[in-house]
């Protein structure tokens, strides 16, 4: 099960581009840092998104692209917008 999603304090403020400007192929308010576990073997670890500053654990990999897909959503960033609306 997926560790409840933390707030952490925010580094940036929302980066989007304002309406009508194009949004970049890799836009920064998608950028995430995983750290990994140090157990060999293990796919555990905690996924932080940079500019929200949120952060979760997780302990397999279908946790992981679970939990980034919470966030993205969360931010309304997901694939589906292309992260233009918010």
């Amino acid at each position: 099960m997926i560790d409840g999603v933390s707030r952490g304090k925010a580094h940036d403020p929302d980066q989007r581009p304002s309406s009508g400007q194009p949004v970049p192929e890799l836009p920064a308010w998608k950028a995430f840092v995983v750290q990994f576990s140090r157990e060999a073997g293990s796919f555990a670890g905690r996924v932080e998104h940079l500019s929200s500053g949120r952060r979760s654990r997780f302990n397999s990999a279908a946790e992981l692209v679970a939990t980034l897909e919470t966030l993205l959503d969360e931010i309304g960033a997901s694939s589906e917008s292309g992260g233009a609306d918010d």
